[in-house]
């Protein structure tokens, strides 16, 4: 069985990515910052890739990519966030999850 190459709008999912309250369990401050994105907006991730850094105190975390797909950064670098804060979109291709 073959399958077909062009893509349909129900096989993209949109994935929020958002910043992991966990992040601020032992911290005081109540938000955080956007300190750099180590890649450009648009650009195809694989799962598991960095993509960016949060400044929390004197803490730096890097988020990485939930899954494969096209990112759309939404919190640019020297944004303040806070707990669940919306950092980027991913358009995720269902079809290459399926087996």
């Amino acid at each position: 069985m073959s399958k077909s190459t062009a893509l349909s709008a129900s096989e993209i999912m949109m994935r929020d990515i958002n910043v992991d309250e966990a992040l601020w369990a032992s911290n005081m401050l109540p938000e955080g910052i956007v300190e750099r994105w180590f890649i450009a907006d648009g650009t195809i991730v694989a799962d598991g890739d960095p993509m960016a850094e949060i400044r929390i105190e004197d803490a730096l975390h890097e988020i990485m990519a939930p899954a494969s797909g096209r990112l759309t950064i939404v919190a640019a670098a020297n944004t303040v966030v806070e707990p669940g804060s919306l950092l980027a979109q991913l358009a995720v291709d269902e079809t290459s999850s399926r087996g």
